[in-house]
Parts: structure tokens; C-alpha cells; sequence
């Protein structure tokens, strides 16, 4: 009797370990400073991150990126099969420049915690699909934050959510 008390503790613990694995999310330690800038950003426009957070396996700079002329990507997405955002991926090649390295990683961020698609092509905005100059919008960081969060499709649903609300 002792001994099947003994295996299932054994088990439990066994399975809740795993649960618990479950529910981490292996963040690269040289995005964690942005990704803790980013969530400052996120509690000041009172938008939730949390739960987004804990979909995610992976949060990491990754060298299998394209990086070549006319097929250069920064940063990205992926996907599981349900079409739902589970990896951030940055390129190794946005660490060569801080500010370029913080306005890829706030794009990507964007994508998953505020449902962000793209802006636009190329208009000097965080959420454009490529860029010309992103030295011009680490220039005019503070005003691009604002942009991104206040336009954002989570920030926008959360402000008609509240219209609706005090009309009712």
C-alpha cells in the first residue's frame, strides 16, 4: 500500500511538472529589457499582456531568417496549426543596432499582444511592413509608442467596449 501511495505522489508530482513546463515561456535574455519596456508601455494604456504571454513557447533571437538582398526579415511570427501566434523570432541581425533591435522586437510584440496586422507598407510607422529608415522612427520614439498603443486593434476594441458601455 505504501509503495502505491509512494507511485502515485511520484506520478502527480511527474505531471504537474510538466504542466507547470507547460506554462513557461523561454524568453532570450538580450529581448527581455524590451520585452519589460514593452509591458510598461502595455500597463500604461491598461491593456492585459498575461495571458497572451503564456501562449507563447518561445520569445528569441533565431539565425534562420532570411537575411540576403531583396529577402530580408527582421523579425517574425509563427503560427500553430490553429493559426494562433506561439514563437516570436528576431533576427540575430537586428543585435548589430540597439534602436533597430528595439523597433523590430516592438513590432513583432505588437503583432501578438495587440493584434496588431500591418499599418501600412512603408510609412514610417513600428507596424509598417518594412521600413526605409527605422533611425527616423527610434527619433521619434515616444510619439511612434503612442501611435502604436492608442491605434492599436486591442486599445481601439477596449475604448468602444467602454463607449458602449456608458451609453447602456
Amino acid at each position: 500500500m505504501k509503495k502505491r501511495i509512494v507511485l502515485i505522489l511520484i506520478g502527480f508530482f511527474g505531471v504537474s511538472s510538466s504542466i507547470q513546463a507547460q506554462a513557461s515561456v523561454d524568453i532570450d535574455g538580450r529581448l527581455q529589457p524590451i520585452l519589460t519596456e514593452f509591458f510598461e508601455q502595455c500597463k500604461k494604456y491598461d491593456i492585459d499582456y498575461h495571458s497572451k504571454l503564456f501562449q507563447l513557447k518561445n520569445i528569441d533571437i533565431v539565425n534562420h531568417l532570411p537575411l540576403e538582398e531583396n529577402n530580408t526579415v527582421l523579425g517574425m511570427v509563427s503560427r500553430d496549426e490553429a493559426g494562433e501566434i506561439d514563437n516570436i523570432f528576431i533576427n540575430w541581425a537586428a543585435l548589430l543596432d540597439s534602436e533597430i533591435l528595439k523597433v523590430v522586437a516592438f513590432h513583432e510584440f505588437a503583432h501578438h499582444f495587440l493584434d496588431y496586422k500591418h499599418s501600412c507598407q512603408d510609412c514610417e510607422e513600428i507596424m509598417a511592413e518594412t521600413n526605409v529608415s527605422y533611425f527616423d522612427i527610434a527619433r521619434d520614439w515616444d510619439n511612434q509608442v503612442k501611435l502604436l498603443f492608442t491605434t492599436s486593434p486591442i486599445c481601439l476594441a477596449q475604448h468602444k467596449g467602454n463607449a458602449i458601455a456608458t451609453k447602456i
